[in-house]
């Protein structure tokens, strides 16, 4: 990137209605637009509720190839407006295989290239693996003409590694969709605690590489299609951080929000300078990053 660049978050609540989200998604992206955007970031699974709050075979209907419908609207939605747009898909790669896939689309409406979630999730109201088989690809940006992208999803935030990878092989902004929230009945102590540490985790990524980071989180509550919960309470929150941390812009916790900010990416190189982490690393000596636990 050589010039300064705007981008656009969509933070959204969803329904049952395809149609529904994914037009809400496409008015958030015409907005953001129309307010300068060049790069629109889009939630996790933005076209229906978080399925994975529970283990239900019925959901797989929900995937789609790439390319498919979503990628089609989202392609004829960024070359009517000439902006890049990230989005987010559940992918039927083939009979039985299905990933939790971002999609880049080009200006033109060319699909740029797309990121399989590398870092799977199985805990409570959170039974990812039961539904997506982790991405093959590796940490590899995408090239656009709004720059080179560094695009993640939700789980893969909470991992350094993933973020210096990307920054290793030339990302100039890192870029994660998220679905993330809290449980209902948790005390506001702890729901505070939980943000302030998924917030925290991001800046320190963008401060460890010197990269801007957006990140775009789902609102609202959603409940438990099984019934043995009472759901979750998506946290929005989302927002652009720049190099050294800072927040330029963040929605709010509770309703859906478009943000739009200006980053300058040339700011990498002189962060850079000042904090040489890149330079300082001991490759040499990080043999054990690749084992489990210890020698």
């Amino acid at each position: 990137m050589d010039k300064r660049l705007t981008v656009g978050l969509v933070q959204q609540a969803c329904s049952d209605e395809r149609e529904q989200n994914l037009e809400l998604s496409i008015t958030g992206v015409r907005e953001a637009a129309a307010q300068g955007a060049h790069l629109v970031l889009l939630q996790e699974l933005h076209t229906g509720p978080y399925f994975c709050q529970s283990e239900q075979a019925r959901f797989f209907d929900l995937a789609e190839p790439v390319p498919g419908p979503t990628t089609a609207a989202l392609a004829e939605l960024a070359k009517a407006l000439s902006v890049v747009i990230v989005g987010s898909v559940f992918e039927r790669r083939a009979p039985g295989l299905y990933h939790n896939t971002a999609v880049v689309l080009e200006r033109d409406g060319s699909l740029a290239g797309r990121y399989r979630k590398m870092h799977i999730p199985d805990d409570p109201g959170y039974y990812e693996k039961y539904y997506f088989t982790p991405g093959d690809q590796g940490f590899q940006p995408i090239a656009t003409s709004v720059g080179v992208l560094g695009v993640l999803v939700c789980w893969d935030q909470w991992y350094p590694e993933a973020a210096r990878l990307m920054a290793l092989h030339g990302a100039e902004i890192l870029l994660y969709p998220t679905a993330i929230g809290w449980e209902p009945g948790d005390e506001e102590a702890e729901k505070s605690r939980q943000c302030d540490s998924w917030i925290t985790i991001q800046r320190a990524h963008a401060i460890a590489n010197g990269l801007p980071v957006a990140v775009c989180n789902r609102t609202g509550h959603e409940t438990d299609p099984s019934g043995l919960t009472k759901g979750i309470e998506f946290w929005g929150s989302s927002f652009i951080a720049g190099p050294q941390g800072e927040i330029v812009a963040r929605a709010p916790e509770d309703s859906k929000a478009v943000i739009v900010a200006e980053i300058d990416p040339r700011s990498t190189e002189t962060v850079r300078r000042s904090w040489p982490f890149l330079r300082d690393r001991r490759i040499d000596a990080y043999d054990d990053l690749l084992r489990r636990f210890g020698k």
